[in-house]
């Protein structure tokens, strides 16, 4: 089939290199236009631009989806379908109607479960122990068109949502391809998704990511490993802010009797390790990150700062 095809992040490469690897045509690629990033704040192409550009393929990058010049772009081109793999922008009715068979969504949840922007922090965040990736007929609804597939992997303990989201795109990319190859086939339709069990995965903002000291250890270690790598999340101490990577729960160890009792967010500082105060028991720090300076292991930064008794992580 001759495809355009629309995705941004680095979630979506695997799925791009997959589709380039296969007999189907790409006959173009439709990413987020470049944004500004880093200390410099210099322009910087996304992570499918980068392939796009790299193989020579035509690259469109309007403001917004609903740009007539890309309606007329599309219609140019005249694709089959348009695979769309977290493009980032809502694709007008205009444009869902063009491909003779419409756009298909490789979204990182098993539908109806986690629709929205953030599907694998929320997974992470509310423990699920199994999740996938879903192809999908793309409407007007949020993640609502029948489903094609899907493929389920396991939630690991120490998961976080990158190295979670990493395995669900490379599933997902062979997952991506089959749904084509069963469409292009007409061996495959797609099924209406279950109005039961519909659960919703809005934006995690930078607020969602302050860590509260005064929850159990248990949601503190699925916040931070939901959060991890984005948005981050984060704590203050001495009013700077800390970024805190994924910690170790205690729950099976038997704390030192210097450190029997800690108040939530309280730290207790010993030579080779961080302890913190929760509502249930203690956790032990990983690696931080000081606003403005280099990751680094937990207690190399209390050392460095002499972190006194009693002090804590608001």
């Amino acid at each position: 089939m001759r495809l355009v095809f629309a995705g941004t992040p680095d979630a979506a490469v695997p799925a791009l290199l997959r589709l380039l690897a296969s007999p189907h045509d790409v006959a173009a690629v439709l990413t987020r236009p470049d944004a500004r990033a880093g200390r410099g704040r210099k322009s910087v192409a996304s992570a499918v631009a980068q392939v796009a550009s790299d193989r020579g393929l035509r690259l469109l990058q309007p403001a917004s989806a609903s740009d007539p010049d890309l309606l007329a772009q599309l219609t140019e081109l005249s694709p089959d379908c348009c695979p769309i793999v977290a493009y980032g922008g809502l694709i007008p009715a205009s444009l869902l109607a063009l491909p003779k068979h419409g756009w298909v969504n490789l979204h990182f949840s098993l539908l109806p479960a986690w629709r929205g922007a953030a599907p694998v922090q929320h997974a992470v965040l509310r423990g699920d122990e199994v999740t996938g990736a879903s192809t999908f007929r793309l409407d007007e609804g949020l993640d609502t068109g029948p489903v094609f597939g899907a493929v389920t992997e396991t939630v690991l303990a120490t998961d976080t949502s990158g190295e979670l989201l990493r395995r669900l795109a490379i599933s997902g990319a062979e997952l991506l391809l089959q749904t084509l190859d069963g469409i292009e086939s007409g061996k495959l339709r797609p099924v209406p998704q279950s109005s039961v069990d519909v659960s919703l995965a809005p934006k995690v903002t930078v607020d969602d990511a302050r860590v509260r000291w005064d929850v159990p250890a248990f949601h503190i270690d699925r916040q931070i490993r939901a959060c991890t790598p984005s948005p981050g999340a984060w704590t203050t101490f001495r009013d700077e802010r800390l970024k805190v990577l994924p910690i170790t729960a205690l729950a099976d160890e038997v704390a030192p009797s210097n450190d029997a009792v800690l108040r939530p967010g309280e730290l207790s500082v010993a030579r080779a390790e961080v302890r913190v105060g929760t509502a249930s028991h203690q956790v032990r720090l990983g690696q931080v990150q000081p606003q403005g300076r280099r990751v680094m292991q937990a207690a190399d930064w209390a050392r460095g700062l002499r972190v006194l008794p009693g002090e804590t992580l608001l």
